[in-house]
């Protein structure tokens, strides 16, 4: 089934800022809470991560961005539909694992639910699977890459799962026991009662700093940490027709995750060098093609120099005036979305003679 417009599932406009963002995710993250529907749980958790969803995607500047160049399900054109180019995925697609990360919303819940879902604080599952951080690469390619396509290898700094120890954080032969004082959870209840009766709170253990993990013989490689830094090689490659601060999205290339969680994703973003003769309107190429006083006078035959190198062939009528525009179609940037292609636009330019002979 199509997905919804993730503007419509808020009930904001397209031009919400932040702050709106999140104050309507708020009120419908209150309404639609499983705990808060009990007779109606399914439809609710439905609704509930629809909108979970849709925040996630809108909240963040770059899957916002790449959202609303393509929608949900990501541009179709970057090598045979969502999907693929070798080691990494350029699409942008969205995903909902659990109740997401709610950050700074938590409280919300915790206020309204007496401790967060199901009665445990958001923080109860700081020791469960997470998602490795995403990171971003700036990239600066030729015109001409941009509109022919291209691959091109980057250098990352990133942290990689110690292959030492396999993640652990422990001595080879040894593994972390559980937490004696948390018992394994992270977190430590405490119960206080005040005038409105019992307040139940979470804190993190300050035993094993709510990983609910104790590591008695760290690893010597990554020193407990499970993770340590190094430069990676990837290969990227670039569609024909991607434009200026556009996103290529590597999935699967950020940093790696914690307590057995996914790997983050690697944004590139695209920057596109100017050239000395050619622009981009939309995609359509433009050029200004400078021709004699006598050309235009009389008509001729020009040859159109191409950004793929090649020339085309385009006759120009007698009288033609200094700034007239001329179209060759078919000849512009690819849509990455479909196979629809721009047109070749060139401008002519009359050069005057500033004498003339008799």
């Amino acid at each position: 089934m199509a997905k919804r417009d993730y503007y419509e599932v808020l009930g904001v406009s397209k031009n919400a800022t932040d702050e709106e963002l999140k104050k309507a995710y708020r009120k419908l993250a209150k309404q639609y809470h499983p705990d808060a529907n009990p007779n109606n749980k399914a439809e609710a958790e439905a609704k509930f991560k629809e909108v979970n969803e849709a925040y996630e995607t809108l909240s963040n500047p770059q899957k916002r961005q790449m959202y609303d160049q393509f929608g949900p399900d990501g541009p179709q054109g970057f090598g045979g539909g969502p999907g693929s180019y070798g080691n990494g995925t350029y699409t942008y697609t969205t995903g909902f694992d659990g109740f997401g990360d709610f950050g700074d919303l938590g409280d919300i819940f915790s206020s309204f639910f007496g401790g967060g879902f199901g009665g445990a604080s958001r923080n109860n599952r700081s020791n469960g699977p997470r998602k490795g951080s995403d990171l971003q690469y700036d990239l600066e390619i030729s015109f001409e890459e941009s509109f022919l396509g291209t691959e091109r290898y980057v250098n990352i700094n990133r942290k990689e799962t110690c292959k030492n120890c396999n993640g652990s954080g422990a001595k080879p032969g040894t593994h972390p026991e559980t937490c004696s004082v948390c018992h394994g959870t992270g977190q430590i209840k405490q119960v206080q009662t005040t005038i409105l009766g019992q307040m139940q709170t979470m804190r993190t253990c300050t035993n094993c700093h709510g990983t609910g993990k104790i590591i008695k013989e760290p690893c010597d490689n990554c020193k407990g940490k499970g993770t340590v830094r190094n430069q990676v090689r990837l290969s990227v490659k670039i569609p024909a027709g991607v434009d200026d601060n556009q996103t290529i999205v590597l999935r699967g290339e950020g940093e790696p995750g914690e307590n057995g969680g996914p790997k983050g994703d690697l944004y590139i973003l695209i920057h596109v060098k100017r050239h000395r003769l050619y622009s981009r309107k939309g995609n359509n190429v433009l050029c200004e093609i400078p021709i004699t006083f006598t050309q235009a006078t009389l008509g001729a035959e020009l040859k159109i120099p191409m950004v793929d190198g090649t020339d085309e062939s385009y006759i120009i009528p007698d009288g033609t005036q200094t700034g007239t525009k001329f179209l060759i179609r078919g000849k512009g940037f690819k849509n990455i979305n479909n196979n629809s292609q721009g047109d070749f636009v060139f401008t002519v330019q009359v050069q005057v003679p500033k004498k003339l002979t008799r």
